[in-house]
């Protein structure tokens, strides 16, 4: 009796959009954070750019998200590499941007 293995290949990519989601949903929650400043009524025009930016960071994030998620429906999946770095430098200027806005 032998026992054969098949290994499938649509989970793992399945896991990953659902993965590449969840950073979409997540960014949404960050950037509406960063803006939450900018509708104060002392806000200045640093906040409202600082939130003009948390804003452009989200766009490219989501639209960042919705490219690889519908490169993860290809069948082969395609590999994205320069995505995981784009998403790593949106996160750190995500980062870099709240510390502002804490210390704004």
């Amino acid at each position: 009796m032998s026992q054969e293995w098949s290994r499938d290949h649509g989970a793992a990519a399945e896991r990953t959009r659902l993965a590449w989601r969840r950073t979409g949903l997540a960014a949404s929650v960050v950037g509406l954070l960063a803006v939450r400043p900018a509708f104060a009524p002392s806000a200045g025009v640093r906040l409202i750019l600082l939130a003009a930016a948390a804003m452009i960071g989200w766009a490219a994030l989501i639209a960042l998200a919705y490219r690889r998620t519908r490169g993860l429906a290809a069948r082969p999946p395609r590999p994205g590499r320069r995505a995981v770095v784009a998403c790593a430098v949106i996160t750190a200027g995500f980062a870099i941007l709240g510390g502002l806005v804490v210390l704004g």
